[in-house]
């Protein structure tokens, strides 16, 4: 009996080119963007299909994926999948694709463009002119030659700046904690911190995601901070830097001129920088050139053909590689390594060495690089924008980061299996442990050597504390006049009136001021909010 043939729905406008590789490949491909728009057609259509290749307009949600029933892959051509209910798609078995590396290229032009522009002030320049004003004497430009770039987030995309950058006779400064010393010289660059890049740089430009540690990561107090008659670029992601505190900034002259792509509300149809005579503004251009679009569409075809003919997975977003029959072994494994893991990346901001993974018992008899991939990706991901249990330990390579695992036969402890997690940073080690019990939840059995027994929720708090009297009275007033209510309360510690440690699962997030006045307890040593 002949094997069915394979077929794959594009609901976007997609290449010529990428609609080619699927039918060479024997694929099935019909192009219909007019679904994008309309998703009570889509969900009519999507039942037939294997796979779905998608832009930004389609919007794949919980309710169309009940509808597809056949539907084993999304390829999202582009590296953002915030229009896929990812979630939902990993709970019906389907694998959800992107292509991070398309527009790499293509993005970084864009803020170099956007970085000339504002030394030259073309734009005003240009409305002038064709205003019918020859104001030859008004715009004084820069040059950038000798001048210094900070580069925050040195990257895929932030590299590729750098180098055109130096190109362009520039110094150039980075600040990214995964940055190593030797890639640093390999690119040429000169690894600093941030507050250091803020008082030398001349043009500072973002290159790093949005995540809770980047948010505002140009905040009022950093832009106090930045060399006066800066400029600043943005073609990352909008709520990089605080707007209204860049306004003000641009008013009093501290801040000579800004250029961003993206803003922290899209489409940008009003914002507090607009109309400001040295700011420049393009509607996220940063993908927007005709071999980019090409690229992440023959990626995206060649991914999704791979996968739905042969198996092969890359650039997953939600599963990594697993075969059926390990997988519902496997998975609360998967599960309890990627918390491990992103519970020690959101503790760690100094640069990451190396991560290291002992799996003791049963879980070394497991496929263990699916979980050492599951780890590295939990570590990393506080971070790196896109990084996954597909490309996590491409991503650790080429970033200087040293994984190591080891197996071993017996068990450290009272547990069946164990896997031990610790990551390497500049400034100290830190560790963790766990297991999976027979009712098939992950938990928490070791924290800096202190043995514990905790199952973690999507919010945490981490506390470091002396082993003294008034700590969990004073820590309970605290939550309890702040109104979050404390789910459960785990405490461990290394001896009588020794270090201790307290892991407690909180209804929702904590307020950073309700953090500060944990930290001022007595007995504290440091507090974290943790997110899983």
């Amino acid at each position: 009996m002949p094997t069915p043939i394979k077929k794959v729905l594009i609901s976007d406008t997609l290449s010529p080119a990428a609609i080619a590789i699927f039918r060479e490949r024997g694929i099935q491909a019909d192009l219909r963007p007019e679904l994008g728009k309309d998703k009570e057609a889509l969900a009519a259509a999507i039942g037939d299909y294997d796979g779905l290749a998608v832009r930004s307009t389609t919007r794949v949600t919980a309710a169309l994926l009940e509808r597809a029933g056949r539907l084993a892959v999304i390829g999202r051509a582009g590296i953002g999948v915030d229009t896929i209910d990812v979630p939902a798609a990993t709970a019906r078995g389907v694998i959800v694709m992107n292509t991070p590396h398309g527009n790499a290229v293509t993005t970084a032009e864009h803020a170099i463009a956007l970085m000339l522009s504002l030394a030259r002030q073309i734009p005003q320049a240009d409305a002038s002119t064709q205003a019918g004003r020859w104001e030859k004497n008004r715009f004084l430009g820069i040059e950038l030659t000798a001048k210094t770039l900070g580069v925050v987030g040195c990257g895929n995309i932030g590299a590729i700046v750098a180098d055109r950058g130096i190109g362009l006779r520039m110094r150039v400064i980075a600040y990214d904690p995964f940055l190593t010393p030797e890639r640093a010289v390999a690119l040429g660059v000169e690894k600093v911190e941030l507050d250091e890049l803020l008082r030398r740089a001349d043009v500072i430009t973002l290159h790093v995601p949005l995540t809770d540690k980047t948010r505002n990561i140009l905040s009022a107090e950093a832009l106090a901070r930045v060399k006066p008659g800066v400029r600043i670029v943005n073609c990352a992601r909008g709520g990089l830097v605080d707007e209204v505190a860049l306004r003000a900034a641009l008013e009093s002259g501290h801040v000579a001129g800004a250029a961003f792509d993206v803003f922290t509300e899209e489409p940008a149809k009003e914002n507090v920088l607009f109309g400001h005579p040295n700011m420049v503004c393009t509607p996220h251009l940063g993908a927007s050139t005709t071999e980019a679009q090409e690229n992440v569409a023959l990626q995206v075809a060649e991914q999704m053909s791979d996968y739905l003919l042969h198996g092969a997975i890359r650039n997953a977003v939600n599963f990594p590689s697993i075969s059926a029959e390990e997988a519902p072994r496997l998975r609360p494994y998967v599960t309890l390594a990627e918390q491990l893991g992103s519970f020690l990346g959101q503790l760690t901001e100094a640069p990451i060495r190396g991560i290291r993974l002992v799996y003791e018992g049963e879980a070394a008899e497991l496929n263990t690089k699916a979980l050492t991939a599951a780890a590295v990706t939990g570590a990393l991901r506080p971070f790196l924008e896109g990084v996954n249990m597909v490309s996590a330990i491409e991503v650790a390579r080429s970033r200087g980061i040293q994984v190591e695992t080891a197996t071993r036969t017996a068990v450290e402890g009272p547990y069946a299996s164990r896997l031990h997690v610790t990551v390497e940073a500049e400034d100290m080690p830190r560790d963790a442990a766990g297991t999976v019990f027979g009712d098939g939840r992950p938990r928490f059995v070791e924290i800096r050597g202190i043995a514990l027994e905790a199952a973690v929720a999507p919010h945490m708090l981490y506390i470091r504390n002396a082993d003294q009297p008034g700590f969990i009275g004073r820590f309970g007033t605290l939550m309890g006049e702040a109104g979050v209510n404390v789910a459960t309360f785990h405490l461990g510690r290394d001896r009588p009136g020794g270090d201790a440690i307290c892991f407690a699962a909180i209804d929702e997030a904590v307020s950073p001021d309700l953090l500060h006045a944990i930290e001022a307890i007595p007995q504290v040593k440091r507090a974290r909010a943790v997110r899983f």
